[in-house]
C-alpha cells in the first residue's frame, strides 16, 4: 500500500484541498453519469461532508501529481447504524484530463488495502446503472452486483436506475 500511494502522489486530504475536490466533482455534473446533482455544487457546501471524513475512519485521500490535484477518493459512512461500521461506501472521482489511464483501479486497490487498518471489512460503490465505465471497473476488481434501485433519480427527464456494488475484503 506504501509503495502504491508512493507512486501515485496520494496522500491525505486536508482543508485546503476541498475547492480542487469540489472542482473535480462538479467535473461530472454535466455528464448526468455520476453524480445525481443536477448543478454544480459550492466549497460551501461540501463543508459538511468534508467534516464528517478523517483519517482514521472516514479518510478523503487525494492524488497530487505535479502540483496539482488529479483525483481524490473517499470512504464514507455507509450508515448511521453501528451494525454497519465496518462497511463504507467507496467514491472515485478524477480530473478530466485524468480518465482513461487506468487511475481510477489503482485507487480502487489502494483504497481496498487500507480499508482493513481502519476497520473496514465491507466496501460498497453506488453506481448508476447506465455509468458503464464505473460498473466495469468495479466489475473488474471484484465487485458484485449486491442491489438496484430501479429509476430512482431523474436527470434531465430521463429515469435513471441506481446500483449497489459491494465487495467484502476479508
Amino acid at each position: 500500500m506504501a509503495e502504491l500511494a508512493l507512486e501515485l502522489g496520494i496522500r491525505h486530504a486536508t482543508r485546503d484541498d476541498l475547492p480542487a475536490i469540489v472542482a473535480i466533482y462538479n467535473s461530472t455534473v454535466a455528464s448526468r453519469m455520476v453524480t445525481a446533482d443536477l448543478a454544480p455544487v459550492s466549497v460551501a457546501q461540501r463543508e459538511a461532508w468534508f467534516a464528517a471524513h478523517s483519517p482514521a475512519q472516514h479518510p478523503i485521500w487525494v492524488v497530487e501529481q505535479d502540483g496539482a490535484l488529479i483525483a481524490w477518493v473517499s470512504l464514507s459512512a455507509f450508515h448511521s447504524r453501528a451494525a454497519y461500521d465496518a462497511t463504507a461506501e467507496i467514491s472515485i472521482y478524477l480530473d478530466p484530463a485524468a480518465r482513461g489511464q487506468g487511475l481510477g483501479g489503482r485507487l480502487l486497490r489502494f483504497a481496498e488495502e487500507a480499508a482493513p487498518a481502519l476497520g473496514i471489512r465491507t466496501l460498497v460503490g453506488l453506481v448508476f446503472a447506465h455509468n458503464v465505465p464505473s460498473v466495469a471497473l468495479f466489475a473488474k476488481h471484484g465487485y458484485a452486483r449486491w442491489g438496484e434501485l430501479p429509476d430512482v433519480a431523474e436527470l434531465d427527464g430521463v429515469r435513471r436506475s441506481l446500483l449497489y456494488l459491494g465487495r467484502h475484503l476479508q
